[in-house]
């Protein structure tokens, strides 16, 4: 007897019947078929609607492709847009349908591609600098215990059984004070997360946390160089900061812990990851607490440092938006919905809620809490990045970045969702690291 195939048809017909005999919630049997209640509303409706036929994949192909759009209608559309060369894809379509509501006029997106194509839109290149520009404000100066830690990967070495070690050191600049010395096996994200989260719950949570822009704490291609372990950094409420390429000395004072660190620990390298780790703690508590420095008067450390009166939280909590801004969670893509259309944002905020604040004529602000990432043009389907640091709802600045500028792709047939005015609902706290 032949095996029985399943496909993504024969699923939904079985889901349909199932729903029909009405033994089990609509719920129950999204559970049972591994679906969102989402997705089982959108099957429901499409088959009352259309029956079993309208269960087959629609295609996602434009209505018009904008090789099959009339040339009368690419003259008209391009004429107008030489006429208006500031107006977007939208201000185009309404314009032309109210001059001529008879002739379907593609879609925006559609629009978008043709004025490209005839060289109406330049879309300005991405750039490393551009996108960075955030992490180069003015360092922090700390005042106080845990005002600011310093992060980083200490340069890896090798253990006498022939496995690298990469050690993470994490320190306190006012104290000097090492929280943690330890032997990794890479410099993976999950690890260091790991290692955060012990000394969050042994510390408490400081302001900023100052990092180089390696990995894990860069990923230079994301959103600004925005990394998973940012995004859990500021869902904490601490503000990821970054030294310049190429400048260790920003971070001098962690540095010379690692010359320290280096001279002591080290030399040689310990037979395995465990004897390594015990030479560590041992390093760690002398230096912490028998070790006088210099700067701080041929003081210990220990005699200066505080734990933080912030605790880690047991729950990730949720970012804080003013009641006026309109929130929209991030899809597993990476995709923001908006009013019919989607844009691309950047997966590391999947499942984060980010505000649009509007600042003028179709332009709205986007913050992920106090980080405003960029603004969003509705009727030209654009998006520009601009980070920095701000409060999310306030006004926005004159100053306008020359950030790249990204071609939104259209999404006529999905509805926009509802708009939240509230604080969102904690994501599940995602693991990896910041970046410029």
């Amino acid at each position: 007897m032949p095996w029985q195939s399943t496909t993504p048809m024969s699923q939904r017909l079985e889901f349909i019947q199932a729903l029909l005999e009405q033994r089990d919630s609509l719920a129950a049997l999204c559970r049972r078929f591994g679906i969102s209640e989402k997705t089982g509303y959108k099957w429901r409706a499409r088959f009352f609607a259309g029956g079993p036929a309208a269960l087959a994949d629609a295609s996602h192909a434009p209505k018009i492709p904008a090789h099959q759009v009339p040339h009368a209608v690419v003259a008209a559309i391009c004429a107008l847009r030489e006429e208006q060369p500031t107006w977007g894809a939208r201000k185009l379509r309404d314009v032309l349908g109210q001059r001529d509501p008879t002739t379907a006029w593609p879609a925006p997106s559609t629009i978008t591609t043709l004025l490209k194509r005839a060289g109406l839109v330049t879309p300005r290149r991405r750039s490393v600098r551009e996108r960075a520009a955030w992490a180069h404000t003015p360092l922090t100066a700390p005042a106080a215990p845990n005002d600011v830690w310093a992060a980083d990967f200490k340069g890896e070495f090798r253990l006498g059984d022939g496995a690298l070690c990469y050690p993470l050191t994490i320190s306190d600049l006012a104290s000097r004070y090492v929280l943690t010395v330890t032997g990794l096996a890479s410099t993976a994200s999950l690890p260091a997360q790991q290692q955060f989260q012990r000394c969050f719950a042994a510390y408490g949570l400081p302001r900023v946390i100052r990092t180089d822009n390696g990995v894990p704490f860069g990923a230079p291609a994301a959103l600004g160089g925005l990394s998973a372990l940012a995004v859990w950094w500021i869902r904490l409420g601490i503000r990821p900061e970054r030294i310049e390429k190429g400048v260790p000395q920003q971070n001098g004072v962690h540095e010379r812990m690692h010359r320290t660190l280096k001279a002591e620990a080290t030399r040689p390298p310990a037979a395995t990851f465990a004897a390594q780790e015990r030479r560590f703690a041992t390093w760690q508590r002398t230096f912490n607490q028998e070790r006088p420095h210099e700067a701080l008067g041929m003081t210990p450390p220990a005699t200066h440092y505080a734990t933080s009166p912030r605790p880690y939280p047991r729950r990730l909590p949720p970012l804080e938006y003013p009641a006026h801004v309109e929130l929209r969670r991030v899809d597993s893509a990476g995709m923001v919905h908006w009013r019919g259309d989607r844009f691309f944002l950047s997966e590391v905020l999947a499942s984060e809620y980010v505000s649009l604040t509007e600042t003028g004529d179709g332009e709205w602000q986007l913050h992920f809490g106090p980080l405003r990432l960029g603004y969003y043009r509705s009727d030209e389907l654009q998006f520009t990045e601009a980070l920095a640091w701000t409060t999310p709802g306030e006004p926005a600045s004159e100053e306008r970045p020359t950030a790249a500028v990204t071609i939104l792709a259209a999404d006529p047939g999905a509805p926009p969702p509802p708009s939240l005015t509230v604080s969102p609902t904690p994501a599940s706290s995602p693991t990896g690291c910041v970046g410029s």
